[in-house]
Order: C-alpha cells, then sequence, then structure tokens
C-alpha cells in the first residue's frame, strides 16, 4: 500500500490505476448513499479521485499502524465531501432513480446475504428521506460525522443539523414500521 500510495504521488499512473481500480467500488458505494442517479455516480467518483490525487502529498496518516485503514477514511471524506458539493450545485434537489441490483457483491455465506439484504433495504428507504434529512442521516448516522461537522460542510446551523437528523430518523421509523404493519398483516391474511 505504502508503496502505491507514494508511485501516486509521483503522478506514476500504473500506481494511480491500480489504486483506482481497487477502491473504486468502495468510493461508488458511498456516493451512491448520497447520489441516487446511478449515471451521475462514476462521474461523482471520478472527481473524487482528481481530488484524491491532487491531494495525496497532505495525506499526513503515513506512519499509521493501519495504512490502509487511514487511506479508506480520507478517501470516504473525499468523496462524501465531492457529493455533498454535487448536491450543493443542484441545491439539494432529490435524486430519483431506483438502486441497480448489479452494483451490490453477491454472496453464499446466509449471514452476510442477510446482512446484505438488511443493508439494501435500509438504504431503500432512506432514499425515499427528503434530500435534507436524507444527506444529514448519511452524514451522521453511517459515515460518522458529528454535527458540527455537518453543520459546516452543508452550510447549515448545528441545530438545524440536529433537527434534520431527528426528522430523518422519525420519517424512517414511521416507514419501517407502516412497511412492517403491511408484513404482518400479509403473513396473518396468508394464515387464514
Amino acid at each position: 500500500m505504502h508503496a502505491i500510495l507514494e508511485g501516486c504521488i509521483r503522478n506514476d499512473q500504473k500506481c494511480q490505476k491500480v489504486l483506482y481500480e481497487r477502491y473504486y467500488g468502495y468510493a461508488f458505494k458511498i456516493v451512491f448513499r448520497y447520489i441516487y442517479r446511478y449515471e451521475k455516480v462514476p462521474d461523482i467518483v471520478n472527481d473524487g479521485f482528481v481530488k484524491l490525487f491532487k491531494g495525496l502529498k497532505t495525506f499526513n496518516k503515513w506512519e499509521s499502524t493501519n495504512l490502509e485503514a487511514s487511506f479508506l477514511s480520507w478517501l470516504k471524506r473525499i468523496v462524501i465531501n465531492t457529493a455533498i458539493d454535487e448536491l450543493r450545485r443542484n441545491n439539494l434537489m432529490p435524486e430519483i432513480g431506483n438502486i441497480d441490483e448489479t452494483i451490490w457483491e453477491h454472496t453464499t455465506d446466509q449471514a452476510s446475504a442477510d446482512h446484505l439484504l438488511r443493508y439494501k433495504e435500509l438504504i431503500s428507504e432512506v432514499k425515499k428521506l427528503p434530500p435534507a434529512y436524507r444527506t444529514v442521516f448519511n452524514m451522521y448516522v453511517i459515515d460518522g460525522y458529528d454535527h458540527q461537522e455537518i453543520a459546516a460542510h452543508l452550510g447549515i446551523s448545528v441545530g438545524t443539523s440536529k433537527s434534520n437528523l431527528f426528522k430523518a430518523k422519525a420519517y424512517l421509523q414511521k416507514l419501517l414500521t407502516k412497511e412492517a404493519q403491511q408484513q404482518t398483516g400479509h403473513a396473518i391474511f396468508r394464515q387464514r
């Protein structure tokens, strides 16, 4: 990993290609949580990698015990910021589109398959949130930003960030409760 990153700093195209191909899927999934138009995501991911390659000299975690984990955290922040910039350019307009099932990894392990199914269901429900709620929810719950960071990134107050998170959670709870009631109703109906 260290050699690949050093090669990228030297603008070695082979190293850049290796890094890009290795982490493209990771970046894609992160951006897709913010931008639900499948056709727009690759452009945003590519913009994120351009920013990464330009700013790699500022990456300051070379001596960390887990270089790859530190790098992934840094990459995650870059692609999230790139996605947020895109949302800002569009005034947080809702992104409409379906989740393309081919982007999810296939697994034969039942526990992993169950986890993947729950993740897909959660993302499907998160996509129904209004854009401002969805962005704050993604940043706080999924990506681990605190309200101060969210406020700074989105140009909103900390109170607005907290309010949007509260409303997003309430909205999701309502959606999930409604869905659970519908499934329970269908199950009872089938048993009769």
